[in-house]
């Protein structure tokens, strides 16, 4: 009878399928692309693991997990041990073929082999970083060493694991990428809604608000700019008005995010 735990357990990647078909007592089809794949009787739900270049009716909301590897088996691993924690699952062959998929609003990662035919591992990692598709990326490896290992988290990646490995080190890892990508759509979110309100503020606000986020009092601004301090703390209340500031010291602080 398959089990989370027995599941979890079997990732013993020297033997990755085998072990997941002996736990399962299952003889499901090979994970290939655009079929859907069976899952052991105690697995998630079949609609929780897709084969597409796209994730197809997903909530915003709700996470998903990419998986791009070359190894049909794998692949077929990968998603069994993630969708049986209740994540989503949405598996590519190739580097390729994630990059012309669509681009996902909610919070999601990239569990990622280093060594794949045409794009490497880390030629996607940088492919999305040129791109600005801001998604953490977990690197597994049978061919791993110090120097791609290095080369990888200094891009920014969250974990580079080395096989075999345990299933819940990688769980883990893509726990951690899911919650840094939540606090990163926040940020973009954030950092979005102050330009918006930024391009309200006219040529003259802006100029204001500027000095004031540089420390400078009102008298002082209304002395470079040849206006009356009466006319700058005007400009000031429409300033904190149209920038939904409800101080100054948060008025600084979306200024400083601007720069």
């Amino acid at each position: 009878m398959c089990s989370r735990r027995a599941l979890r357990r079997s990732i013993g990647w020297t033997a990755n399928v085998l072990a997941l078909r002996l736990v399962c007592e299952r003889d499901n089809r090979q994970c290939r692309d655009g079929k859907e794949l069976d899952l052991c009787p105690d697995s998630p739900p079949r609609e929780n693991i897709s084969h597409s270049a796209t994730v197809v009716g997903l909530p915003q909301t709700e996470p998903v997990v990419f998986v791009v590897d070359d190894d049909a088996s794998m692949r077929e691993g990968l998603a069994s041990l993630i969708a049986s924690n209740g994540l989503r699952v949405a598996c590519f062959a190739t580097a390729q073929e994630f990059l012309q998929s669509s681009v996902t609003a909610q919070p999601s990662c990239l569990v990622l082999d280093v060594r794949m035919p045409g794009l490497s591992g880390l030629d996607l990692q940088r492919e999305l970083a040129t791109s600005d598709r801001c998604i953490p990326v977990i690197f597994i490896t049978a061919h791993g060493d110090i120097r791609t290992a290095v080369r990888a988290m200094k891009a920014g990646a969250v974990e580079f694991l080395p096989k075999p490995f345990h299933g819940d080190d990688l769980l883990a890892a893509i726990q951690q990428a899911l919650e840094r990508d939540r606090r990163g759509i926040a940020q973009r979110t954030e950092l979005a809604l102050i330009r918006k309100r930024w391009e309200r503020l006219t040529g003259r606000e802006r100029q204001v608000v500027v000095r004031i986020a540089r420390g400078k009092l009102n008298k002082q601004i209304a002395a470079e700019l040849g206006v009356s301090e009466n006319t700058i703390k005007a400009h000031r209340h429409h300033i904190m008005k149209k920038m939904s500031a409800p101080t100054f010291a948060e008025l600084v602080l979306m200024i400083e995010r601007l720069a």
